[in-house]
């Protein structure tokens, strides 16, 4: 007898704790974004869009090592590496990513691909408004995940 009375006090604290979290939440204040009308806040570790970045002269920062590639487990990305000539440098290592496209039909945001990448070419953004009518739309080429280059760093205003 006592240990069916013990049982049944350990599960009324179990569900009295469980309940505190659950009114806790119901009774606290809500929190109400007005999306198109005010910009949207998003935390520090938000995974959006990707962003291939560029270096403080503005090389492109990828050298088509294939290890985002690799560890994609959607198998999203594509890569197609080219040499680096004296006078046509994109990067500033030998190779640089010639063709570079991730199919967001088939991303998972998991940042696997970040974490990856031993020299910090590519990093999630803050971009969200993918939608799009047509699959096609959804794969994104080297061009659109590029970050801009600022004109003034650049010497060309």
């Amino acid at each position: 007898m006592p240990n069916i009375l013990r049982e049944i006090a350990d599960s009324a604290v179990a569900l009295a704790k469980g309940f505190s979290v659950t009114f806790r939440t119901m009774l606290g204040r809500t929190v109400t974004e007005n999306y198109p009308h005010e910009p949207v806040h998003f935390e520090d570790r938000y995974r959006g869009v990707h962003i291939l970045r560029r270096d403080e002269n503005g090389l492109e920062k990828c050298v088509a090592c294939f290890l985002c590639a690799a560890a994609c487990p959607s198998q999203c990305i594509y890569i197609e590496a080219a040499e680096n000539t004296a006078e046509h440098r994109i990067s500033a290592a030998e190779r640089y990513a010639k063709v570079y496209n991730i199919d967001y039909n088939r991303c998972i945001f998991c940042g696997y691909c970040v974490e990856a990448c031993p020299c910090d070419a590519i990093t999630h953004g803050h971009g969200f408004e993918m939608a799009a009518y047509d699959t096609n739309a959804l794969v994104y080429r080297k061009e659109q995940l590029l970050e801009a280059y600022p004109m003034v760093l650049a010497g060309r205003e």
